[in-house]
């Protein structure tokens, strides 16, 4: 059975992970990083995509974005990926590819779940015990959104706007939303629609995604379809 298409909607934010292959490294040295957050500061924008937050860990990256138009955020990724495989085969003299097929995204309900997954990417060194605090992590959008230090890459949402009428107060309430630890639930909520391309937010959000996309957005029941006696 053909897969279905990719879950995109022109306009509305998507949360995409891209994992190394084989669970191997996809960065190998802080150079391969540099170069990573360049190419995609340099396409995004090209492309028509504004990233929002980022994170890069050793065997994978976190981006949440919002493409301009529903094929802006596929052909971003199949651009920065082979520009970034290309750089990194011809500095270690390997062949082959990093990454471990498609990457896997969920459109993301802004009112419901925009700043939930800002906080899931940027604690993803704190999960993993990397570090005890996310400003100590230099390769996530963190230090950025958490501050009034510009940023070529970081593009602020609406929704983040809305925190403050002013960079300083707006910094100071996004990080007032790290103090506490997030919930299990909404972790296992990111990670399940991110794992199955589905629509992450309210019922009404997932029924207006699906009636524009004209398809299922959300976990089928499981066991067999019912038929009529």
């Amino acid at each position: 059975m053909p897969r279905l298409p990719r879950l995109a909607l022109g306009g509305v934010s998507a949360h995409l992970v891209q994992r190394g292959i084989d669970r191997g490294a996809c960065f190998f040295r802080d150079d391969d990083r540099l170069h990573y957050l360049a190419l995609l500061a340099e396409l995004a924008p090209a492309l028509g995509c504004a990233v929002h937050a980022y994170v890069l860990m050793t065997n994978h990256v976190h981006l949440l974005v919002t493409p301009s138009r529903a094929d802006a955020l596929s052909r971003l990724m199949r651009q920065l990926n082979q520009r970034y495989v290309q750089s990194v085969n011809r500095a270690y003299r390997r062949s082959g590819t990093l990454w471990e097929g498609r990457f896997r995204s969920c459109l993301v309900d802004s009112e419901a779940y925009l700043l939930a997954c800002h906080r899931y990417i940027e604690l993803n060194p704190v999960r993993a015990a990397i570090v005890d605090d996310p400003r100590d992590y230099p390769w996530s959008s963190h230090r950025m959104n958490a501050s009034t230090w510009p940023s070529t890459l970081v593009t602020p949402h609406e929704v983040f706007l809305a925190l403050g009428p002013d960079p300083e107060s707006r910094a100071a309430a996004y990080r007032a939303l790290f103090v506490r630890r997030m919930p299990g639930d909404v972790i296992a909520d990111i990670r399940r629609a991110t794992a199955g391309s589905h629509a992450l937010g309210s019922p009404r959000f997932q029924e207006q995604v699906g009636a524009m996309l004209g398809r299922r957005v959300v976990p089928g029941v499981p066991g067999r379809r019912r038929t009529e006696a």
